[in-house]
């Protein structure tokens, strides 16, 4: 047992004044009796010529000395010490995502979690740094390295849960960088388990501590909400809603859609446990506005039970198609719906009122300034070229790009492309050993798609994959549809919007809240945001103007609320969770309260004398 106040044992010279207290003899009121034989012992004491009288056995004694040695005993701050070398340093990291609001410990995940850290907090020996980190969908330092516990304590009241999936390997990065000098630092991270692939830490030897919290998975979960046109009727739309059961038992719930506050319609719905089900709306829009979906089914985490999109009503993506007479991609154009295709020669004027232009082999005079499908044709400073690739393999390609959807390239057989170096604008999403043949990206806000290889070289356009990409290229290149992908956010991501004009300020409203302002750089011409921690819809205005953004919350692994006994480091490496350990833990407030049983003991004592 330690002292961190060793001083304050001086308050026990207070104990003889109590002693003297008893020594001293109580002065008398005199009073006429007309006899005093019942009083001789009384009349001894009062005719002693002495100050002290002889000290007496006495109980109230004993308990007042016993009393005061306990309060200062408490005074001293003795503390119980950890069995284990202490180390120097420790970083706290406190999971602050979506699923750390599940009710199942009391109050909440997080709450628990706040807790357990404070404990941590508590038990710190003078001398020993403690940093405070906040891992949610951006990783905030709370309290850089200290050693005073009230400051430690105030950051840690101040941290606050996120709608967001926490981006671990970042917090972790950092931690790792504030402990690189320090041969006995701890990292000490309090979470559920749900952090994601830490693969890239499998080699590092972390000093990694895990506290687990949470006790069950008991959740269902809107897990995806998207708004297309509907196939049969271009006037009305199709919402998508995903739901997921990630509990032990079936589940009967409705699913609710609404159109900017508007009921616009329920579904009904049983899902087996740990199975999902998809529903599709079938409504009508006549306006740009917010559809917003959410389930009644009670569960443990109320954070991804609703959702919100932003659905703006695009009109038809006008097309130039520059070619030399390539039919498959023009009736693939065609085909993708919702478009205007006008077919030019290599004159043709590029830039203007078009959305997007597709080169094909064509170089034009001057480079469009709309979205662009490129192919076997790039601007100068795109990437450098490297020659040319013969008969060139497809050997991997990336399905889950938006672009690839429903896009198999298996059998698909390419004579000639240019051999490329991947840019560091672009995502390489079909890949042959020599190099990349297809890549997409965003320039100067501008999206572009590059095809490697002449498209009536190849198989491709005998595919049935071929008309299913150029469909996913014009929606992904729909300037309309990117817009209002820039309009749908995910939780904790800037919300970025390019104005049409400098502004020094804007406002924003988040959802609940009362508008902010937000001060910007002197002439800027786009205005962000960063608070976008909660879901919902958020108002931006400047000026006259006003737009509305939508903060989601969609992440299947954070729904999944099943607290991990371990976090895998890493294909053949991991970090269990960690038993109750012994820390440094001030013991005071037991003391106190050992005196006031003391005290009370007293009161009683003296009352059941004196009754």
């Amino acid at each position: 047992m330690n002292l961190l106040a060793p001083l304050a044992a001086w308050f026990a010279l207070t104990i003889p004044v109590i002693v003297l207290f008893y020594l001293l003899k109580r002065r008398r009121v005199v009073l006429r009796v007309p006899s005093t034989v019942l009083w001789q012992r009384y009349l001894a004491e009062t005719q002693a010529s002495a100050p002290f009288q002889k000290l007496r056995k006495n109980w109230l004694l004993l308990l007042q000395i016993l009393l005061l040695i306990f309060a200062v005993f408490a005074l001293m701050r003795p503390y119980l010490g950890s069995q284990s070398a202490p180390s120097s340093l420790r970083v706290l990291i406190l999971d602050a995502s979506a699923s750390m609001q599940s009710t199942d410990e009391e109050p909440s995940r997080f709450e628990a979690a706040k807790h357990e850290a404070r404990r941590w907090i508590d038990g710190l020996r003078p001398g020993q740094m403690m940093v405070l980190l906040q891992a949610g969908p951006r990783t905030d330092v709370r309290q850089s390295a200290t050693s005073d516990k009230p400051l430690l304590r105030e950051a840690l009241a101040g941290c606050q849960v996120t709608d967001g999936a926490a981006r671990m390997g970042e917090a972790l990065r950092m931690a790792e960088s504030l402990i690189r000098d320090v041969a006995d630092a701890e990292i000490h991270l309090f979470s559920d388990g749900s952090v994601g692939s830490l693969a890239e830490f499998e080699n590092h030897n972390l000093p990694l501590i895990y506290h687990r919290v949470g006790q069950r998975r008991n959740n269902v979960a809107l897990t995806s909400l998207e708004v297309r046109p509907n196939p049969e009727n271009p006037q009305q739309r199709a919402v998508f809603v995903g739901v997921a059961n990630l509990s032990p038992a079936a589940v009967e719930t409705t699913v609710e859609l609404e159109f900017d506050r508007d009921m616009v319609d329920t579904r009904p719905v049983t899902i087996p446990p740990g199975e999902s089900a998809s529903l599709v709306f079938v409504v009508s829009q006549n306006r740009d506005g917010i559809f917003r979906a959410r389930h009644t089914a009670p569960d443990d985490l109320s954070a991804d039970n609703q959702a919100t999109v932003m659905s703006l009503l695009p009109p038809p993506v006008k097309v130039l198609l520059v070619t030399r007479g390539n039919r498959f991609l023009e009736r693939a154009l065609r085909l993708a719906g919702h478009c205007e295709v006008t077919v030019g020669s290599d004159n043709t004027q590029v830039d203007g009122k078009w959305d997007v232009v597709v080169l094909d082999d064509v170089v034009p005079t001057a480079w469009p300034s709309a979205n662009v499908i490129a192919v076997r044709v790039a601007e100068t400073n795109w990437f450098e070229r490297t020659g040319t690739l013969r008969a060139p393999a497809i050997v991997d390609w990336r399905s889950t790009h938006p672009l690839l959807r429903f896009v198999s390239l298996d059998n698909v057989a390419i004579a000639e492309a240019v051999g490329v170096k991947p840019p560091p604008w672009g995502n390489v999403l079909i890949e042959a050993p020599q190099g990349p043949l297809l890549v997409a990206g965003e320039i100067g806000r501008h999206r572009v798609v590059w095809i490697g290889f002449d498209l009536l070289g190849g198989t491709w356009p005998l595919r049935v994959s071929f008309p299913i990409f150029i469909a996913n290229a014009v929606d992904w290149l729909n300037p309309t549809l990117v817009r209002a992908e820039r309009l749908n956010i995910r939780a904790g991501d800037p919300l970025r919007y390019e104005l049409p004009e400098a502004a020094s300020t804007v406002e924003v409203k988040p959802p609940g809240g009362d508008w902010e302002r937000v001060t910007l750089d002197a002439g800027a011409r786009e205005a962000v945001y960063g608070a976008t921690d909660r879901q919902g819809a958020y108002e931006l205005r400047w000026g006259t103007n006003q737009v509305t953004f939508a903060v989601r919350a969609l992440d299947l692994a954070e729904s999944d609320s099943t607290p991990r006994a371990e976090i895998p480091v890493g294909r053949f490496g991991g970090t269990a969770a960690t038993s109750v350990k012994q820390v440094n833990l001030e013991i005071w407030r037991w003391l106190a309260g050992a005196a006031l049983a003391i005290l009370m003991v007293e009161w009683w004592y003296f009352h059941r004398r004196t009754a």
